[in-house]
Formats: structure tokens, C-alpha cells, sequence
């Protein structure tokens, strides 16, 4: 058994480089969705439940991609097929997406859209830990995070940098403004130089290579799921989801709790399906390591649920909270309405560059007080700082509140994974961290199904408070990081 090599500083940078371009891609969904579905006719309301579609993509295709990644051996290596073919197909719908001429169309676009994202995500993901030691993995995904920021930044601020440079923010009603469609396509030439730049720079372990190295926990090639407990646990979850539906119909309730019914009905049909497939089936492999993944992943999981729900707060809400409270208008023909999208735009990539510096200041932090404390200081600040917008109402001074945001953003991208690699096996880092992102999709898919309630009911559709949810949720997740045990032996700073 060896170890493997430590990584120069620019070894690192050249595999972690493509992730600028993805995120310059995953930006431009976040920060224009929402204004696109409004442009095209959607209600407050019903924004969370059109976002659905990117959730609910990320379920169903990460942990089969980070299954198959496990499993690949080409010319081009493991993982990097997934990165070129999802940079191509996500190219595509980047060019789509700001063309669609009807909301069902663009609803459908952000299914394609969030799809191929994730083609390339999760295998960027096991890529990092595939390559690096555990003393420099906190340093990968650090340098991740600082591309993210890199390249979120500049999907943020090009919609606002094309305005002031003499290019149209408004459009007339039901049409998506130039300035919108052009960072589109501008986003589609930076993923596919950013991906390409990693393919090429970058190399991969072998399957048996990467075995020889003595550094991931050995657990079981497959474990199995006890029948009798799947069963069980089935039809719990099968009988709570069809209450579900039940109370929803019978009391002429919103149709978005359809979706929180429809996973515990999903759930429970999974678990007492996998039963009856061969052990060999993609679907009982992926069911089975959800069971048995490591204590340190389910206690993650629980800090990441809380800490995406809050995200996706964000994500859906700020651009309608901004404009309505910050800008004071709601009407999508409007200038101003048009001036506040663009300035959330400038926010998200604020935020984004924020993130970018506490990337590089983060590794400092976790030599401090170490990978739970940081991660807790941090997604506190990011707390403060969506409760901030609350009280703020200069919207200058909301990229205050960004730097917050920032904070947050940083850790939640670098300290999980830093926390999570160190106690996964190595020939099945891909699914893992497919399956580890169910715990950023659930949140999301149950944040969709949710939100448009508790606005309408509780906060006469205010979507300012949207963002107090958020914020009250980063709260939340700083305590459970405290359950997370502080794994040993991680060194922060790439060797030259």
C-alpha cells in the first residue's frame, strides 16, 4: 500500500479550473430563472414549484453519474468524460433556455438545463478526491470554491455590465431582454473553454492505481439492505405519502404539497422495490450504499439539508424581494423592476466574489479552531446576513449582506466535502457524493413544495421573508455541524 503524491499548487488550479466555467453556468440559472418565469407569466407562487425541475434533475441523475464514473475507464479517464460531455449538452440548453417562448417551455428548459450541469458536477467532485491526499483535500476544495466564486462573479454581473454598456434591459411583455439572452450564450463559451483548459491539463489515477493507495476507509464492495427492515420502513413511508396526497385533496390544500407527498410516496416504493431487483441493478447498488453510508455522511447530512434549504430560499426569492421591496416594483415591463433583476444579478455575483476571497482566507480559519467550528462561524454569518435584508433598505448596502452570503457560500462548497472524503472508500467516491447530494436536493425539492405555502398563508406573499426562513435555516445548520466529528490528519495549503 502507498500514499498518494502531493500536488504542486498548480496542479491543483489546472483540475480545479473547469469549475469556473460550471459555475459561471449554474449563476446564470440561479440568477435568471426566476426573472425569466416572471417575464413569461408566472405568479409568486408558483415560482417554487417551476424550480421543481433543478432539484428534482440533481435526484435522479447524480448518484446514477457518480455510479458510472466509478465505473469508467476511457482514453479520456474516469471522470473526465462526464465533464466534456456535460459541458456540451449544458452549452446547448444555455443557448435554449433564454430563447423559450412560453413558461412551460422555459420550465422544461431548466430540466435540460440542470441536467447536464450535473453531468459534470458530481464526478468534479469525486475528481478531487480521487486525485489528492487527504492533507490537501480541504486545499481542493478550497480552490473549488475560489473558481466558483471566480466564475460566478462574472455570470452576476454581465447581465449589468451589457446594460451599462448600451445593451437592452427591458423587453416588451412575454419577451426575455437582450441583455439576459447574451450572458447566456457568453456562458456557454466560457464552460466550454474553462472544462476544456481541465480535460486537457489534467491527469487521472487507473481503476487499479487508485486501489493501491492505502488511504480510504475499506467497507463493504455491496452492502445489502435486511429485507424485513426495507419492508418495514417501506411501508411507512408509502402509507405516510398517500395520507399525504389524501389530506391534500380531501381539504383542498395547495398543489405544491403534492410534491412533499409525492417523496415520502417515492421513498417508500423505492425502498420496497429494491427488494425484488438483482443485487447487480444500478438501483438496489445505489439504495443498499444509501444505507450504509458512513456515520460522518449522515451527520453531514443533516447540516447540509438545513444549510441548501436556505440556499434555495435565496435563490428563488431575492430576485421578487428585491425588486418589490428595494426597487418597489413588481411589474416585469417595468425599468425599475428591470434595474432590480439586474442588481440581483450584480449581488449573486458580489456574493460569488466574496466567496472567492473567503476561499482563500477559510483554510486559515479551519487551522484555527478546525473543520466543524469554521463551518459553524461561517453559516452563522451567512444567517446574519439574510436576516440582514430584512432591515436593510438601501439597496446599496445590501452587498453588505453579501459578504456574508459569501462566507457561507465558501464553506458550505469546501468544509462538508473536506469533512465527508476523508470516510469514504475509494472505488466508490462517485456515488457517495451522488448520493450525498441528496441531502442539497431533498431540501430544495421540499423548499419548492413549501415556501409558495408558508408566503401565502403565513406572510401575505411577502418574499422578503423568504430570505428570514433562510436565514433562521443557516442558524440551524451551524448547530448540527456540532454532531460532526472533526476528522484528523488535514493539512490546508498546497505544496509549491
Amino acid at each position: 500500500m502507498k500514499s498518494k503524491p502531493m500536488l504542486s499548487f498548480w496542479q491543483i488550479w489546472n483540475m480545479c479550473f473547469g469549475f469556473m466555467g460550471l459555475q459561471f453556468a449554474f449563476q446564470l440559472q440561479n440568477g435568471n430563472v426566476s426573472r425569466i418565469f416572471q417575464t413569461l407569466g408566472a405568479e409568486i407562487d408558483q415560482i417554487p414549484i417551476l424550480w421543481i425541475a433543478a432539484p428534482l434533475t440533481g435526484l435522479l441523475v447524480q448518484p446514477i453519474v457518480g455510479y458510472y464514473s466509478d465505473r469508467t475507464w476511457t482514453g479520456l479517464g474516469r471522470r473526465r468524460p462526464y465533464f466534456l460531455i456535460g459541458a456540451i449538452l449544458t452549452t446547448c440548453a444555455l443557448i435554449a433556455m433564454p430563447n423559450s417562448p412560453a413558461l412551460w417551455v422555459a420550465a422544461v428548459m431548466l430540466w435540460l438545463l440542470d441536467a447536464s450541469i450535473n453531468i459534470s458536477m458530481e464526478p468534479f467532485r469525486a475528481f478531487v478526491g480521487d486525485n489528492l491526499p487527504k492533507k490537501q483535500r480541504a486545499t481542493g476544495y478550497s480552490m473549488q470554491s475560489f473558481f466558483i466564486g471566480i466564475g460566478a462573479v462574472m455570470a452576476g454581473v454581465m447581465p449589468w455590465v451589457l446594460q451599462k454598456m448600451g445593451v437592452a434591459n427591458t423587453a416588451p411583455i412575454g419577451e426575455i431582454p437582450e441583455n439576459v439572452r447574451y450572458s447566456f450564450y457568453a456562458g456557454g463559451a466560457v464552460l466550454l473553454l474553462a472544462m476544456g483548459w481541465t480535460i486537457w491539463r489534467s491527469r487521472e489515477y487507473p481503476p487499479e492505481e487508485l486501489r493501491a493507495f492505502d488511504e480510504a476507509e475499506v467497507t463493504p464492495a455491496h452492502a445489502r439492505l435486511a429485507p424485513i427492515q426495507a419492508r418495514q420502513d417501506g411501508w411507512i413511508w408509502l402509507i405516510v405519502g398517500l395520507l399525504g396526497f389524501w389530506a391534500v385533496t380531501h381539504y383542498d390544500l395547495r398543489n405544491d404539497l403534492y410534491v412533499a407527498a409525492g417523496m415520502a410516496t417515492a421513498y417508500g416504493l423505492a425502498l420496497l422495490i429494491q427488494g425484488l431487483v438483482p443485487r447487480d441493478f444500478i438501483f438496489a447498488h445505489v439504495m443498499a450504499d444509501l444505507h450504509a453510508m458512513p456515520d460522518a455522511m449522515r451527520k453531514l447530512a443533516l447540516v447540509q439539508f438545513f444549510s441548501w434549504f436556505a440556499l434555495f430560499s435565496m435563490w428563488i426569492y431575492t430576485t421578487a424581494a428585491v425588486t418589490s421591496v428595494h426597487f418597489g416594483s413588481s411589474d416585469t415591463t417595468s425599468a425599475a423592476y428591470n434595474d432590480g433583476a439586474d442588481w440581483v444579478n450584480l449581488l449573486f455575483g458580489a456574493y460569488n466574489g466574496f466567496a472567492a476571497l473567503a476561499a482563500i482566507a477559510i483554510p486559515f480559519l479551519v487551522r484555527k479552531v478546525g473543520l466543524r467550528v469554521a463551518h459553524l462561524i461561517n453559516l452563522w454569518i451567512g444567517a446574519g446576513a439574510l436576516l440582514s435584508f430584512l432591515i436593510i433598505r438601501d439597496p446599496n448596502w445590501l452587498l453588505l449582506s453579501m459578504v456574508g452570503v459569501g462566507i457561507a457560500w465558501a464553506s458550505i462548497l469546501a468544509l462538508p466535502y473536506a469533512m465527508l472524503s476523508d470516510s469514504l472508500p475509494a472505488d466508490k467516491m462517485g456515488v457517495y457524493m451522488g448520493i450525498f447530494n441528496f441531502f442539497i436536493v431533498i431540501p430544495q425539492l421540499l423548499a419548492a413544495s413549501v415556501l409558495g405555502v408558508i408566503l401565502k398563508t403565513v406572510f401575505a406573499n411577502q418574499p422578503i421573508y423568504a430570505l428570514v426562513i433562510g436565514g433562521v435555516s443557516f442558524l440551524i445548520a451551524g448547530l448540527c455541524v456540532l454532531r460532526v466529528r472533526e476528522p484528523g490528519g488535514v493539512q490546508v495549503v498546497a505544496h509549491a
